[in-house]
């Protein structure tokens, strides 16, 4: 049954747009067929789906509806209001915002990427889409960079951010979390890439587009560069966490990821 939503119940999601929102409700908004299917099969809990008449013959909607989960109508104003996108789909969904604790995401082995204040949410999720890819168990993102559950992030990672374990640190927490680690910071001084001997406890830190690792770097244990024979200055940082999280992969495959 599909229900009328309330002004209260908008207004909470169109909270949602903003950083205030997402943390004061601890939830994120996200739209469209693909990233809800994503969502149902990666047996994330969904709290309220929103549709417009258009948008309702699509199959994962009636998937949904089978299951049981809320479901509220909205006119197509009612959509725009609440979505982020210039040309709505018709559908957002709602879900609570997961995050793994630090001591848990590093108590077991495996491949950690870190996000050290990145500050473009295209790149942040295009990076978290890398880190699954190559077998990452999870990602943290840096303090004062873009938060995990930005719209754009969450669209860019594709699903990625639904499967992968998610947290948030500080450099000084990072540093006390990984003292049994390898924490690879990636910068121009560093030790080539493909010099390094890679253990089954490893960090990779991608440092921000304009400022590098900054005070990241006092939570690495070594630094790592990435050789460009070409004429190009630099790499952005979803091309570079994507080589070196290539790296790792070819010579020591990362581990299952870690219950959420």
């Amino acid at each position: 049954m599909v229900s009328t939503a309330s002004k209260k119940r908008l207004s909470e999601v169109r909270a949602l747009l903003t950083v205030k929102g997402r943390r004061d409700q601890r939830r994120f908004a996200f739209e469209g067929p693909t990233l809800l299917q994503e969502a149902v099969h990666a047996a994330l809990a969904i709290d309220a789906i929103y549709v417009t008449d258009q948008a309702g013959a699509q199959p994962i909607l009636r998937e949904c509806a089978g299951r049981g989960m809320p479901m509220y109508r909205l006119t197509d104003a009612e959509m725009r209001s609440i979505s982020d996108v210039e040309t709505p789909s018709g559908i957002v969904a709602v879900a609570p915002a997961r995050q793994t604790a630090l001591d848990v995401l590093f108590g077991a082995p495996g491949c950690v990427l870190v996000l050290a204040a990145v500050n473009d949410p295209g790149n942040a999720g295009t990076l978290v889409r890398a880190a699954e890819a190559f077998g990452a168990r999870g990602v943290v993102f840096g303090a004062g960079g873009v938060a995990p559950y930005h719209p754009k992030v969450v669209r860019s990672a594709m699903g990625s951010l639904f499967r992968l374990s998610i947290a948030v640190a500080t450099p000084a927490s990072l540093a006390r979390a990984t003292r049994a680690w390898d924490v690879t910071g990636l910068e121009p001084a560093g030790v080539p890439l493909v010099q390094l001997a890679w253990t089954d406890r490893t960090a990779i830190v991608v440092g921000s587009e304009r400022h590098g690792l900054g005070a990241w770097r006092e939570a690495c244990t070594r630094a790592a560069a990435i050789p460009m024979p070409g004429s190009a200055e630099s790499l952005n940082a979803a091309v570079a966490g994507a080589i070196a999280l290539y790296e790792y992969s070819t010579r020591r495959p990362c581990q299952d990821s870690v219950s959420r």
